[in-house]
């Protein structure tokens, strides 16, 4: 019987989704943990699809998180609509700002297009403590009111579970489409543009496709996140957290969207849950980036589906 596309990845990423769960219990630290762990692995899947399959560096992930959480917050505080619709608003209003800037930028690549987004994700911070009438200023929006769907608003843990869910069905979705016709076409583009473009494909069209997707996902993971802390600032999603993500995939392995999300979980794990080095916790992590780059350059992943293979070709 021939094995259902990205069954394995996801068989993999639900295992330990559910053992993630168990350890966390009732537990709040834990729990908040795990929403940390998933707007982080949202954030990196959402420039797994441009950076890693399109090879296109941007660097404005911070503002598309924050326009998904600011569209909780402002529909949660300055509106009386359902509060679902702002994970429906927050990604179109961040595909389309991606696709503004990838407009803008279209005639850039590598250091000037992580430059350019760069200076924008700041300037969108700035514009974020100016506009005090939208935003709430320096101070952000807080108080949110709880999610209801149909009278039912669910718990800590419950929102909890919707974003691990949430976070598998992504990472399986981008692992289907890294396999799709499309996604071959997108990663063959990243090495041979003018071949594809010779083949009748838009490369620029794809690209913005590519860069929408990517702010979309990321927007998701700002709105969770927001939602779960119960407020959200300018300084809620920094560029530290931008850095973080690039390095994500490169830790789990670049060869699959599964890699950011396990590249998400060791982070958080060093950076915030790791006491014996929660200090340097950051340091911690770079090291381990060079070391995995110098031992196992596919990722985690990458080495274990190596070893494995050694394994069964030793008992064959």
């Amino acid at each position: 019987m021939k094995r259902f596309p990205g069954s394995f990845g996801l068989l993999g990423g639900v295992v330990g989704a559910v053992l993630i769960l168990l350890w966390v219990g009732a537990d709040g630290y834990k729990q908040t943990l795990v929403t940390t762990t998933a707007t982080y692995a949202l954030i990196a899947l959402g420039m797994y699809v441009p950076y890693l399959m399109a090879g296109s560096l941007s660097m404005a992930y911070g503002a598309y998180a924050g326009i998904g959480g600011y569209a909780v917050g402002l529909i949660s505080t300055k509106s009386g609509l359902p509060l679902i619709l702002a994970w429906v608003a927050g990604p179109i209003v961040a595909a389309a700002v991606a696709v503004l800037l990838g407009l803008a930028t279209r005639r850039l690549s590598g250091f000037f297009l992580a430059a350019v987004t760069l200076l924008f994700g700041m300037a969108f911070t700035a514009w974020l403590v100016d506009a005090e009438g939208i935003s709430g200023g320096s101070g952000g929006l807080g108080s949110l009111r709880k999610l209801d769907i149909l009278g039912w608003q669910p718990s800590h843990y419950q929102v909890v579970v919707g974003c691990t869910v949430v976070v598998c069905v992504i990472a399986f979705l981008l692992d289907r489409l890294r396999m799709s016709p499309w996604g071959v076409i997108v990663r063959t583009m990243r090495d041979a543009p003018r071949a594809v473009e010779a083949a009748g494909v838009r490369v620029p069209v794809m690209n913005l496709v590519s860069l929408a997707i990517g702010a979309a996902i990321a927007a998701v993971g700002g709105g969770l996140f927001t939602y779960s802390a119960g407020s959200v600032t300018p300084d809620t999603f920094t560029l530290n957290l931008v850095f973080l993500a690039i390095f994500m995939p490169l830790i789990g392995g670049a060869a699959t969207p599964w890699g950011a999300v396990l590249g998400a979980v060791i982070a958080v794990e060093l950076t915030l849950n790791f006491p014996a080095v929660e200090t340097s916790g950051t340091l911690i992590l770079a090291l381990g980036v060079l070391v995995i780059l110098l031992i196992a350059p596919q990722g985690v992943i990458g080495y274990a589906s190596r070893l494995t293979k050694l394994v069964g070709g030793r008992r064959g």
